[in-house]
């Protein structure tokens, strides 16, 4: 009986241990550089284990949850909400996980049809400095580095004893309870935390390509000048057409839609969403 008792502990607390926190930031960003009037606000999730950490939107999560159902119920994409939908665009699109046991950051994110995934080849080289403040329940103390091409300021809670916080930053004694560039373009500032039982699936269509992180920069600029062309050296004609139609091409019940009309539609979107999206969280 002794035994099992001992065992019983021992379960119970890899079990405590083994648990996930969720830190919950509110992520506030001017992604349009000619308007810096039109702030985006929403929340994202930094998901800690002692093994990885992943940070990524809450309307991803909501998204996926929504294609499943939908999936699992047998409907398929035709059952999907389309308004819904449409109400959990995020500006956060892609996901980074850290690998803590080899200290490596990794940063995915879509272009065109595909899944691009790339290692972070930069180290983040932080100034801790002695001014201490106190954030919400928080005594946090300051710090500096220059990333991406932009000046940041964190302030970190050696109160949390994570070595982690939102986006690629990390590093610092404790966990980054708040960071925000110098212009006052994007910040990242904690609002909750909570455990849960462990991380999500994520749904991925498309392949996963693993690239240099400045061949992914490449690429985008590719898919930014000229997306159709991209989407059709990705063998994605089929695909950019689903596109299409899954973002409300039936509307008025004509299925047979002219193909140079959807085009043009496409590029259209492709040319709106990169000027909604031309203040970048790194400028280089």
């Amino acid at each position: 009986m002794k035994k099992l008792g001992i065992i019983a502990l021992t379960l119970l607390i890899q079990n405590v241990f083994a648990q996930t926190n969720r830190f919950v930031y509110q992520v506030s960003m001017k992604p349009d550089a000619s308007n810096k009037n039109d702030i985006k606000t929403e929340n994202a999730y930094l998901d800690i284990s002692p093994e990885k950490s992943m940070f990524y939107s809450e309307n991803r999560l909501k998204r996926d949850s929504i294609m499943q159902k939908a999936f699992q119920g047998g409907g398929g994409r035709g059952s999907i909400n389309r308004e819904q939908m449409e109400g959990l665009r995020s500006n956060i699109n892609y996901s980074i996980e850290k690998d803590k046991a080899n200290q490596k950051t990794f940063f995915k994110d879509r272009i065109g049809r595909d899944i691009y995934s790339y290692e972070e080849d930069r180290p983040l080289n932080w100034k801790i400095l002695s001014e201490t403040t106190k954030i919400g329940e928080y005594k946090v103390q300051k710090a500096e580095t220059d990333f991406g091409g932009r000046k940041w300021t964190a302030w970190f809670s050696t109160d949390l004893p994570y070595q982690d916080g939102p986006y690629k930053f990390g590093g610092l004694p404790g966990l980054i309870i708040k960071v925000e560039d110098s212009e006052g373009d994007y910040s990242f500032d904690l609002m909750k935390n909570y455990k849960i039982a462990e991380f999500p699936a994520m749904n991925q269509f498309g392949n996963t390509i693993k690239v240099k992180r400045t061949d992914f920069v490449k690429q985008q600029e590719k898919f930014k000048s000229d997306p159709m062309s991209f989407m059709s050296q990705q063998g994605g004609g089929g695909f950019a057409q689903t596109r299409i139609m899954g973002g409300g091409g039936n509307r008025g019940g004509g299925g047979n839609q002219n193909p140079a009309d959807m085009r043009k539609r496409m590029e259209e979107r492709m040319k709106e969403e990169a000027k909604n999206n031309s203040n970048p969280i790194e400028l280089k």
